[in-house]
């Protein structure tokens, strides 16, 4: 369960209306939005847990999805919305300009936590607004979906992945040659693709929190 003053929120998207969490803490340092992978929402277990941790220290966080439920329940049947990168990048960026007009965050610099394919996202919607997005991080991510994006990307990226999850290290490896923003690939040790390890999700929040706090010049 994430720390802090939760509050449900609902978030415009051009037609459709995305619904989320937000978590604010009192004086929070920044706030980080999360981009769920394909088939996972705001109620993801793996990211609520990195999403507490976060909070614990200090962050607040946008747990939201990046999906209707209509669309959501199609999609597990056609898989049609799931790899729609420019849909979920434009509406990943939606949130993030939601979050410049909400009392609560909009003085807060924003840094975007990728999840799998959410990744992708998240650097594309980093690419359409440097000059909102701070810090990327990407967990067990494919960065290399983002494609052309990539070069467009301005804001300190953080690629961490499972040491066992050897094809999408090899993929974090040819998306970081396309990276000209700063960059670095952390592999946690021991964990798989979904980082159900004993300790695997505490070491990727941990990671998390590093690059964001360090490279925002106002924390």
């Amino acid at each position: 369960m994430v720390s802090g003053h939760s509050s449900h929120v609902v978030i415009p998207s051009h037609d459709v209306l995305l619904e989320g969490i937000l978590i604010a803490p009192d004086n929070a340092r920044a706030i980080i939005a999360f981009a769920h992978g394909s088939g996972s929402s705001r109620f993801s277990s793996r990211n609520g847990k990195v999403a507490d941790f976060m909070s614990q220290s200090g962050f607040a966080v946008l747990l939201f999805d990046l999906l209707t439920a209509r669309e959501h329940a199609r999609d597990a049947l056609t898989a049609e919305y799931r790899f729609d990168f420019p849909l979920l990048a434009s509406r990943l960026t939606d949130a993030i300009e939601w979050l410049g007009h909400e009392t609560t965050t909009m003085a807060l610099d924003v840094g975007l936590f990728g999840a799998s394919t959410g990744a992708a996202a998240a650097l594309i919607a980093a690419a359409a607004r440097p000059e909102l997005v701070r810090a990327v991080v990407s967990r067990g991510g494919r960065p290399d979906l983002a494609d052309e994006a990539l070069g467009a990307v301005r804001c300190p990226t953080l690629l961490i992945v499972g040491e066992l999850d050897t094809q999408v290290i090899e993929l974090n490896q040819q998306a970081e040659k396309r990276l000209v923003a700063t960059h670095r690939m952390a592999i946690v040790p021991g964990a798989t693709h979904l980082f159900e390890e004993p300790g695997a999700l505490a070491a990727v929040a941990e990671l998390a929190t590093q690059p964001i706090s360090a490279r925002i010049p106002s924390l």
